[in-house]
């Protein structure tokens, strides 16, 4: 018998693996600059927190969700997203109470049934950033800054902000009704109709073509901003201009979860083909109050780590290993293996990504493995050496090789490292 991965979804193996860590690392850093504090949620919840956070309307609660019934009678399910976790996270605990805005930021692994291809996947992994408590535009513009900083980080130059803004409580009414009157009007299937009555910006987020066909002449949302929206809407542009941050305006963005207000983004990347959003956010100031807190106005985003790493593919940036060995040891016999092994421990303790040669191969296959690693320096100890009392360093680019006293292997390859 043998298993294969559930479908849709895959497994990371080095090197790739490699670059999975290194798009988290780099997507989560300007946050945790900015004053970012980690947080971990489960990877399940109360099946409730996301029918009402998410919103009932949605396909992540109505097609998407892997729910479950736990031994002791509870509908749990696997978190699709991280938002509603971490205010639930934020409420429990009382962080609100405490100074605001609360800044936080995590990473982890979300679940979605979805129709299985490329760039969508089962089993994702996203890193997110969430500033809860106030509803302050400078809080929406640092963080889709904090977002491009993280692409640009890696060298990616195709990422392109889209942007828009849903309005608040006190002009959606009107836009709703609007939205709702277009919509009646065209031939549209059962669900998409009943849709239409529950939450008519979810059709404008439907992906099929028939359907996007008939949508050109939807009224748009910006055309039913109150004074406060535009105002705020057009401060949220201005910061980002005088950050440098080049967006585009998209009036027909609505996102796929109920609970955004006021300020939407998205960030694309054309290299990806249909699945071509890396990321996306905006701001939810009612999301609280739907799941049983006070007031908490907010803005966050999640950024996916597996849609990165394909942009980064696609712009032809995964041509070396992210994180090459520094050092790769190479013991020549059974002594000089004692004497090697305590001292590639050393260049661990001194900050060197080391590794050595194992399973007593000859000098032939010991240095095809260092070079095979990726490592800079190979670190080559035989039988003279030891007599000797030195080891050879050995430059793996341009095959200069050094006999280093072996008291001071580790400094010597510590300079050579900084």
């Amino acid at each position: 018998m043998t298993f294969q991965a559930p479908k849709g979804t895959f497994d990371w193996m080095p090197p790739r693996s490699e670059w999975a860590l290194t798009v988290r690392d780099a997507l989560s850093a300007p946050a945790r600059r900015a004053g970012y504090g980690y947080i971990e949620t489960p990877a399940f919840e109360d099946t409730a927190l996301f029918s009402r956070g998410v919103g009932e309307s949605t396909d992540i609660v109505t097609k998407e969700m892997y729910t479950f019934t736990s031994r002791g009678g509870q509908s749990l399910t696997l978190r699709p997203e991280g938002t509603a976790s971490v205010m639930r996270a934020v409420l429990e605990h009382g962080l609100y109470g405490g100074p605001l805005p609360i800044k936080l930021w995590y990473s982890g692994s979300y679940f979605r049934y979805e129709r299985a291809q490329a760039g969508r996947y089962r089993h994702f992994s996203q890193v997110g950033a969430e500033a809860l408590g106030s509803e302050d535009p400078a809080l929406d513009a640092e963080l889709i800054v904090l977002a491009m900083d993280g692409y640009a980080s890696l060298g990616l130059r195709r990422v392109r902000l889209l942007l828009n803004s849903l309005g608040c409580k006190e002009c959606r009414p009107a836009y709703r009704a609007a939205l709702q009157d277009f919509l009646r009007g065209l031939d549209l299937d059962e669900a998409t109709r009943n849709r239409i009555e529950i939450n008519p910006l979810r059709v404008l987020d439907d992906k099929r073509p028939e359907v996007r066909a008939q949508l050109t002449g939807a009224p748009l949302v910006t055309d039913h901003l109150c004074g406060a929206c535009k105002a705020y809407h057009e401060e949220v542009r201005g910061l980002l201009t005088a950050a440098g941050v080049a967006y585009e305006d998209d009036p027909r963005l609505v996102r796929g979860l109920d609970y955004y207000t006021r300020t939407t983004f998205e960030f694309l990347h054309d290299g990806l083909g249909a699945q071509s959003a890396v990321g996306g956010g905006g701001r939810y100031d009612g999301l609280s109050e739907q799941i049983g807190g006070p007031a908490l106005p907010s803005v966050g985003w999640a950024l996916g780590v597996d849609r990165t790493v394909l942009a980064m593919e696609a712009e032809g940036l995964l041509t070396e290993r992210p994180r090459a060995l520094g050092v790769f040891a190479v013991p020549l016999g059974e002594e000089a293996r004692r004497r090697i092994f305590p001292l590639v421990g050393e260049l661990r303790r001194a900050g060197l990504a080391t590794d050595m040669a194992f399973g007593g191969r000859g000098v032939k296959g010991a240095m095809k493995a260092a070079d095979r690693s990726g490592a800079r320096y190979a670190l080559i100890l035989g039988d003279r050496d030891i007599e000797a009392g030195t080891a050879q360093v050995k430059d793996l680019a341009t095959g200069d090789q050094t006999a280093v006293p072996l008291a001071e292997v580790v400094e010597f390859l510590k300079g050579k490292d900084s």
